[in-house]
């Protein structure tokens, strides 16, 4: 499914364990208002699932066993990247359309890379090649070479958000605070949404993995998921700026599918293998317009569906032999949305 193909990274980054602080007690299947949770439960189970919770205007309506329990999300530590962005706008710090190379000033002679803007960075627009492997550290990633005009093309990979990430280092530290990204994000955003983290993998630079590497449970999972649905606001209150924030959920021309670090149910002419391996882009899948997803490696998903005021979490085991030998999933966003939501109609193809 969505990334699975790029992010073979994951087979090499680290151990497909679970990690963090050691499980709470198990949550007890609820009694679901909506007659889907147990056949939603049932098909993620049946595809490595380890936990699914589901919260209806911020109420559990539909938990698994585990949801108390930290997991990796993978590529879904991206969509937490594209939230960070947005706060650094409203803290005078970023502007979207401002070329990198204002910032990385080893960009500006050359033509390629002096034309990147951070937009395109959170698109994956921005023409760094789709990569296998473990991430490179910040740094390093600034040395990697065009493979496409930015702006241009859409090409799924980790070294667009650890640049970002080296972007976001040095404008926190131009303006005298606290240079590490990380922090930065547990601080405007994880904290004031009462996030705990499991455990956040480091690159080989020392720094904080943007593209990867956050391990939380589905209950903390659910908590930025709800941070979204609400508008990106708390207690009413914008946590981050709100124009930002909206623009993190429009695709680009290159790929409609993929806003700025989301997924969206979009139609894309957008013929690269990760796009191509998500069954959300159908128009006559029926799925609501407002649906967002964030999506890591293993089937690791983050819906959010605000009309509904739905917030769903499903995470499972990553299969890294199977990832190694190229097989693709059979993990189906369709078919498991169409057993939660509508689980009385005809199945989805």
């Amino acid at each position: 499914m969505i990334g699975r193909l790029l992010l073979l990274t994951v087979a090499v980054a680290a151990a497909p364990v679970a990690a963090g602080s050691a499980p709470a007690a198990p949550v007890p299947a609820a009694e679901d208002a909506r007659p889907g949770c147990a056949a939603a439960i049932a098909y993620s189970d049946a595809h490595k699932g380890l936990a699914v919770l589901v919260l209806r205007h911020g109420e559990v309506v539909c938990a698994s066993q585990d949801t108390a329990r930290p997991h990796e999300l993978w590529s879904g530590t991206k969509s937490l990247v594209g939230l960070m962005a947005a706060a650094a706008v409203q803290d005078g710090l970023l502007a979207l359309d401002e070329r990198a190379s204002d910032t990385i000033a080893e960009w500006r002679d050359d033509p390629g890379k002096a034309a990147i803007t951070l937009r395109q960075l959170l698109a994956m627009t921005s023409g760094q090649p789709s990569a296998i492997g473990r991430p490179q550290g910040y740094a390093d990633s600034l040395r990697v070479a065009l493979t496409g005009a930015p702006g241009t093309r859409f090409q799924y990979g980790p070294t667009p958000l650890q640049i970002f990430g080296e972007v976001m280092r040095r404008k926190l530290a131009a303006a005298g605070r606290d240079a590490d990204p990380r922090r930065y994000i547990e601080r405007r955003l994880l904290t004031p949404l009462g996030v705990t983290v499991g455990e956040w993998r480091n690159g080989p630079d020392g720094h904080a993995l943007m593209p990867q590497g956050l391990v939380l449970a589905a209950t903390e999972w659910a908590k930025i998921g709800e941070f979204v649905r609400m508008g990106g606001k708390v207690d009413g209150k914008p946590l981050v700026d709100a124009a930002a924030f909206a623009e993190l959920f429009e695709g680009s021309e290159a790929n409609p599918a993929y806003g700025l670090t989301w997924w969206l149910p979009r139609a894309t002419p957008s013929d690269d293998p990760v796009t191509r391996s998500t069954d959300i882009t159908d128009p006559a899948a029926g799925l609501p317009a407002d649906l967002v997803v964030a999506a890591g490696a293993g089937d690791q998903r983050l819906y959010v569906i605000p009309s509904l005021g739905l917030t769903i979490v499903r995470q499972a085991r990553l299969d890294v032999a199977a990832l190694l030998a190229g097989r693709k999933s059979d993990w189906s966003d369709r078919r498991f949305l169409a057993a939660l939501l509508a689980p009385r109609s005809a199945a989805v193809d």
